[in-house]
């Protein structure tokens, strides 16, 4: 079977990327180890276009169109035309994105074409209490009426768009994002303590003002706490950094506790274990998640997790059992939950442990690959 993923996620040296990547390079990498054939094709991050492959993987980043007004017709028509050239020389038999990737697509006769929920442009305006983008819109109605079937990454993301997008009786099902538990694995030793670490893209939805404005009431009860945010910056329609604004509009609000915070911008892929190793405390306040990654990973390097009570959080955690809840919205909430943690070491190693167990059974790789490999052949048949 040869899997053809449809991203300008794929991770490249020197370069951000979001979860979608990072989840297609851990399916990619895995599914090429079980002896199947692997494509990703995307747009590149610079002004060229390259081939190569990698451990197997054979990538596609394709120059971007620079035609103002009209660049998205001439960036799906390259893609259009790199599936097809790679369908003629090795044969496709799946192809998948997220929400958006079919909107243009030229279907192939004999190419199933799949689309996965990882948070489509109808959900997060929803969740960010904004109005839905025509064009945007148009462009996913029109993308899953192309798709052949769904795969959600949790039953809430599969439920929430079906609020507002049909499926058109088409199959879907919910398949956890999967972790590399043997990489995402404990490592005693490396914790610094009352350390708090926040890892994402930097941006309002993922629940970073909330948590610097938690901060000061952590410092209060534990005075020796510092606040690491990992993460790309996200950036306004005017071009403006949101990491600016925090530091512009937030942190001096929390003086003197401001210099206790600390931005470290965006690090590889391969980095963040080692962030995680060094934590005593993971907090993902998101308003909203379809689930993601940064949680369950966290959760498989054995640490105290506080999740989003919102959306999927219940999905994975149980509260202080396998970790905690917070309501993203409220500050003096999330600072509780942090400072529980804290007075509550035994507590919390407890939890931790856990918390490792259930990523295991939840988000191991051999479980999701056997799960997408089932799903794949059936609609393939």
């Amino acid at each position: 079977m040869h899997i053809c993923f449809i991203t300008n996620e794929y991770p490249k040296e020197g370069f951000p990327h979001g979860g979608v990547g990072s989840f297609v390079k851990t399916m990619a990498e895995a599914l090429v180890k079980e002896k199947y054939n692997v494509s990703v094709v995307g747009m590149n991050y610079s002004d060229k276009d390259e081939e190569e492959t990698q451990q197997g993987i054979a990538i596609y980043r394709i120059k971007k169109s620079k035609i103002k007004g009209i660049s998205w017709f001439f960036n799906a028509m390259a893609i259009n035309k790199t599936i097809k050239k790679i369908h003629k020389e090795n044969p496709i038999d799946i192809v998948e994105t997220a929400e958006l990737g079919l909107a243009f697509m030229q279907k192939i006769k004999g190419i199933k074409y799949v689309i996965r929920l990882h948070g489509g442009h109808h959900f997060f305006a929803e969740a960010e209490k904004r109005k839905i983008n025509k064009w945007k819109g148009f462009q996913e109605k029109r993308s899953f009426k192309k798709a052949d079937a769904f795969i959600a990454v949790s039953e809430y993301v599969k439920q929430h768009t079906a609020q507002y997008l049909s499926y058109n009786d088409k199959p879907v099902v919910t398949i956890f994002n999967p972790i590399n538990t043997d990489v995402f694995n404990p490592v005693p030793g490396k914790v610094e303590e009352n350390t708090i670490t926040f890892a994402g893209t930097v941006c309002e939805k993922k629940g970073v003002r909330q948590l610097i404005q938690a901060f000061p009431l952590v410092k209060k009860e534990v005075p020796q706490a510092v606040l690491n945010i990992y993460g790309r910056d996200w950036f306004y329609p005017d071009g403006s950094s949101y990491v600016e604004m925090l530091r512009r509009e937030e942190l001096p609000q929390i003086a003197p506790y401001d210099q206790d915070v600390i931005f470290h911008g965006s690090i590889a892929y391969q980095q963040i274990p080692e962030v995680y190793a060094k934590a005593e405390v993971c907090v993902f306040p998101s308003h909203m998640e379809t689930l993601g990654l940064v949680a369950p990973e966290a959760m498989a390097m054995e640490k105290s997790v506080i999740f989003t009570e919102m959306g999927p959080g219940p999905e994975v955690i149980v509260p202080y059992e396998t970790g905690l809840l917070c309501n993203p919205y409220e500050p003096k909430d999330i600072a509780e939950k942090i400072i529980w943690l804290f007075k509550n070491k035994e507590k919390a190693k407890n939890i931790a442990k856990q918390a490792r167990t259930v990523a295991v059974e939840k988000f191991s790789l051999p479980n999701s690959i056997t799960e997408n490999i089932a799903f794949y052949s059936k609609i393939k048949a």
